[in-house]
Parts: C-alpha cells; structure tokens; sequence
C-alpha cells in the first residue's frame, strides 16, 4: 500500500469516526429534546367557565392529552429517523470527500519525493554514478534526504572510478613485461642449440605467460564493461554470434565438441566490439567445461521487449546452489584452478557486467544432464523493422 493511499485511507478514517460521533451525539440531544414533559403535557390543574362544565371539561382535557402526547411520538420518532438517516448520509459524503482530499493533498506534498525518486531511479538504471538529483527545494526534509544521497553518489563514484582506474592502469602496466618474457621465452625455445629440457621449460613457461595475459584482457574487459554504455548502435546479434562460432570451430574441433547453431534475427542496440566478448566468453566457456564427444547450443531470437542468447553445452553436474558464484570473479566451478586452458575464472562475470551495461541481464540454470544453459536478454532495436 502506498503513502498516498494510507495518508487518503487516514483522512477518511479520521473524518468517518469524528463524523459518527456528531452524529451519534445530535442524536441524544435531539432525542433528550424531544422528551415527555410533565408540565407541558400534564398541567396540575385546569379552569372551567361554569361549574356544570367541569366534569365535560376534564373529558375534553384527557382527550386533548392524548393526542398531544401521540403527536410527541410521533414528531420524535420522524425527527429521530431523519437525524439518522441524514446523518449517515452526510458522514458517508464527508468521509468519501475526505479521502478525496486525503489523495489530493497527499499527491501534492509527494510531488518532491516522486521527482526525487523519479531520477534517482533514473541514475539506478543508467548506471551513470555522475548524475546527481540536485533538488531545488526549501531546506527541509526532502532537501536534505536528496543532499545526502547525492553525497553518497559522489563518494560512490569517486571510488568506482579509483577502482577502474587501478584495474586498467595495473592491466597496462603488467602486459609490457608479459609481452617480453613471452617473446624472449619463444626465441629461447626456438634456438637450434636448446635442449629438450629447454623446450619443455619453455612450453610450461609459455602456458604460464598465456594465462597470465588472458587475466590481464579479463580485468580490462571487466574495468570497461562495468562502465555504462552511451553511444549506442544499432546491430543484429545474430551476426556477432555468427563470426563467434567461426572463430571457435577450430578450437571445437580440437577438443572434439560439436556445434550447433539456430540463429535467427535478433536486432539490439549498444557497443557490438563489448557485446562480441560477452558471446565470445560464453561460448570459449562451453567449449572449455566440456567433455569430449559433448555438444554446444547456441540459438539467438527476438522477443517483444529484448532479444536473447541461449548457450547450452553439456559438462558436468552443476549443482543448483553454485549458480550464483559462477558469475563471481576467480569463482570456478569444481574448484579447479590448476587447468590454465579453462580461462581466469573472470568470463561470466565479464559476461555479466557487459549485460547490466547494455541494460540486460544473465541467468544461469543447471541441465538435467549436465552442464549449463546461460541466458542473456537484451533490449530490442525498437527501430528494426
């Protein structure tokens, strides 16, 4: 129940009970009013013009008594229905007008707080921590719940911001070396001199240096997808998905996984280079949690508000309770981090980031056979045709 609607339903309580006892205490006083009085209707004595009249006198006097006191009973009991009737009535009207005026007083005292909360869900949604409310307002409640909250976005943003910039700036800084030792690893093994142990050394240091920089893309990946993306363009996933696949038919092949591939229209908006790792990712993914002989699904369609990517791929069980943790960076499943080839442990959350920044969203559920079904929804292009 909302506060306009409590503050209304307030109102109108407030006005039927107040209004009930009016009524009920008009209704004693009328009632009381209109009460048998002895010396109104019962004098104690009456006068005759003659003597001989006296006693038709006292007859005409009862008679007289009693119609009075039955117009008495009856004036009281119309009177008392009318003061119930019209009562209830006026209650009921005052108490329908209160809880009219209740949601219209209500609307216009709200009307800051629906601004406020207006574009604080605006700020929400847009990911963008640099816009701030800025309620011009009397220095009052409001003003001073929207000053606070523009504070904590601006802490907020400060922080977010030093993160990324650590993420990306120590990305950078660690990729030269890496790029050296891995050229300078390669020439070594290559030498016609180098020994067996060399080449082996070499090959291991090689794998190493590998892994090493697919971390350093993944933080970088992860630092850019979590920043909103505002220049948006228009494209169809089913292409992205398409050259995806190409790319990985040969590493498919080598790990004996079959591909297969329903691909229909599914128009977006957005940065199609962020969204092409987001496929990437999943399909690397379930390629790499695979077992050989195993198959991979992936289907693109547009729905009427989003468009959507389903990866499916068989694997191992995975068990309900660990869905959540997968999307978690250096989280991976069956606690393996001794394979180097299965990737950093930051794919899903790359994949994660890059949806809530085009404004869509990821889920995960378990297959009955093992494995993993990934779903991401998109917003549609509502400009395709």
């Amino acid at each position: 129940m909302s506060v306009r609607l409590r503050f209304a339903l307030a109102c109108a309580g407030i006005c039927f009970v107040l209004g009930s006892l009016t009524v009920a205490g008009l209704y004693v006083v009328v009632r009381q009013s209109l009460e048998y009085r002895s010396g109104l209707l019962t004098p104690e004595y009456i006068r005759a013009s003659n003597g001989g009249a006296f006693l038709r006198g006292e007859w005409y006097y009862e008679v007289a008594r009693s119609q009075a006191m039955h117009v008495r009973e009856v004036y009281q009991r119309d009177t008392l229905s009318n003061v119930r009737t019209i009562g209830a009535l006026a209650v009921l009207a005052a108490t329908g007008a209160a809880y009219g005026l209740g949601w219209r007083a209500a609307g216009w005292v709200l009307q800051p707080v629906r601004s406020v909360t207006e574009t604080a869900r605006r700020v929400a949604q847009s990911h963008d921590l640099s816009e701030r409310i800025g309620y011009d307002g009397p220095r009052e409640e409001v003003k001073e719940l929207t000053d606070i909250f523009d504070t904590m976005l601006g802490r907020l943003a400060r922080s977010f911001d030093s993160q990324r910039r650590f993420v990306a700036n120590a990305s950078h800084e660690l990729r030269t070396p890496l790029t050296i030792n891995r050229t300078l690893v390669d020439v070594a093994v290559r030498r016609p001199d180098a020994t067996d142990d060399v080449k082996r050394l070499g090959e291991s240091l090689l794998l190493v240096n590998a892994r090493h920089e697919r971390l350093i893309d993944g933080l970088l990946a992860l630092a850019e997808g979590e920043q909103a993306v505002l220049d948006r363009r228009p494209f169809d996933l089913t292409d992205v998905a398409e050259h995806v696949l190409d790319q990985a038919a040969e590493e498919a092949g080598e790990r004996e996984v079959s591909m297969h591939r329903l691909l229909d229209s599914a128009p977006t908006t957005g940065e199609a280079v962020l969204v092409e790792r987001l496929v990437q990712n999943l399909v690397e993914n379930a390629i790499r949690h695979n077992h050989p002989k195993g198959e991979v699904w992936v289907t693109t369609r547009r729905r009427t508000e989003q468009v959507e990517l389903v990866v499916a791929n068989t694997g191992l069980q995975v068990p309900q309770y660990e869905i959540e943790t997968i999307f978690e960076p250096f989280r991976r499943l069956h606690g393996d981090r001794l394979r180097s080839d299965r990737g950093s442990g930051l794919g899903l959350s790359i994949v994660r980031v890059i949806a809530e920044a085009h404004g869509g969203t990821v889920t995960a559920r378990p297959r009955d056979e093992g494995g993993l079904t990934i779903t991401v929804e998109l917003p549609v292009d509502q400009s395709a045709p």
